[in-house]
């Protein structure tokens, strides 16, 4: 690191500390506020004097730790008890997402890469909502978090098959990922197993406190396990992470303090300098065009549509139209996935850079406005 690095270092490391209470402050999510912390200081020519790799490095390790996270986040367990008729309502709502996206796309001279961006959704962004409302355990929050899990998962499996094709053609080559989801299930049936033959110590080394914090260090070791598969395999490191995250969701249900420790050291440093670094590098100066501004309303009135109305489709899952509506206003909500499918888009060529920032600027509005419109329309629990 250079020695000019350490004013930058200050500065982003203080962010990352006091954004929280400004977010709370202000009543905006800290990520949204940590992205636009990011634009004030690119805006003030912050990013023209910054040296060294360190930045970039962090931002990256904290952007595999989110997407581990958005696996860990995924509740098997629950899916496991959801009715097939269920999913098949829940996945039918995906698929028509995403046909609603591609007609949207190619309206607008792309193609189906921006269908799927325009179908990712907010899964934690929906789980803090709902939880908040103590909504997440009735049929209404668990057919918003089925909504949500399926559209994250099959959104970011898509994502990497798309640019695999894109790279690779239709060839021998498309097959080269196999390995890691054989790795996957390797390890998921071999991770079972130990647990089964061993509930005390895998309980004790998840759950205990540990002065060698072996936990710890074994979970990192299955995060950058599978981030260097899927390097090797020439997969998006983001998917590799977020099966790495879904390994541990699957087996272990209960995480202990493991999970504490991650969620402190990943949302406590490492994932608001990924969201400051997204801010750093927005082109401020397209804030002052009007095309941006054109795009950027286009964007939303799409994004909210695809969202919106597939999902009435979960009257057939008992819901009122309110209940419905309320649905889809969460489901719009967006952030992190968005975000890493516009980045991925851009460095592969599939999408036009000038799209990016205002991919960003939906990703903002969309994070801190949705959650508050659907606290004002969400149903009371009682009525549930």
């Amino acid at each position: 690191m250079h020695l000019e690095s350490g004013p930058a270092l200050l500065v982003i490391a203080g962010g990352a500390a006091l954004l929280p209470i400004v977010a709370r402050r202000i009543k905006v999510l800290p990520m949204v506020a940590e992205i636009l912390f990011g634009i004030i200081l690119s805006f003030l020519g912050f990013r023209n004097n910054m040296s060294g790799n360190w930045l970039p490095f962090l931002a990256h390790f904290g952007f595999l730790m989110l997407m581990f996270h958005a696996g860990l986040e995924i509740d098997f367990q629950a899916l496991r008890r959801e009715k097939p008729f269920d999913i098949l309502i829940c996945l039918f709502i995906y698929c028509l997402t995403l046909t609603m996206a591609y007609g949207a796309a190619l309206l607008l001279g792309h193609g189906l890469f921006l269908a799927l961006v325009f179908s990712t959704t907010s899964l934690d962004l929906a789980l803090s909502a709902l939880r908040e409302l103590k909504l997440s355990k009735t049929p209404f929050g668990q057919s918003v978090l089925l909504c949500a899990t399926l559209a994250d998962f099959l959104t970011l499996l898509g994502l990497t098959v798309f640019v695999l094709y894109s790279d690779l053609g239709f060839s021998a080559q498309l097959f080269k990922p196999l390995p890691i989801f054989f790795v996957f299930a390797l390890a998921l049936w071999g991770l079972r197993l130990l647990a089964w033959w061993y509930p005390h110590q895998a309980t004790k080394l998840l759950g205990g406190s540990d002065p060698l914090e072996l936990g710890v260090r074994a979970v990192l070791a299955l995060l950058f396990i599978f981030v260097g598969l899927s390097e090797l395999v020439g997969m998006e490191p983001i998917l590799g992470a977020f099966l790495g995250g879904c390994v541990l969701s699957i087996i272990f249900e209960d995480r202990g303090l493991v999970e504490e420790k991650l969620a402190g050291f990943a949302y406590g440093f490492l994932i608001p300098i990924f969201f400051i670094n997204v801010g750093l590098q927005f082109p401020t100066e397209a804030l002052l065009r009007p095309d941006f501004l054109f795009l950027s309303g286009k964007l939303l009135v799409i994004a909210l549509l695809v969202k919106l109305l597939p999902s009435f489709l979960l009257r057939f899952r008992g819901l009122s139209y309110r209940s419905c509506f309320s649905a889809g206003i969460l489901l719009s909500a967006r952030l992190s996935l968005i975000i890493a499918s516009a980045s991925i888009g851009v460095e592969k060529g599939l999408i036009p850079k000038e799209l990016e920032p205002s991919i960003l600027g939906l990703a903002l509005i969309t994070a801190a406005a949705c959650p508050i419109i659907f606290r004002r329309l969400a149903p009371d629990k009682n009525s549930l």
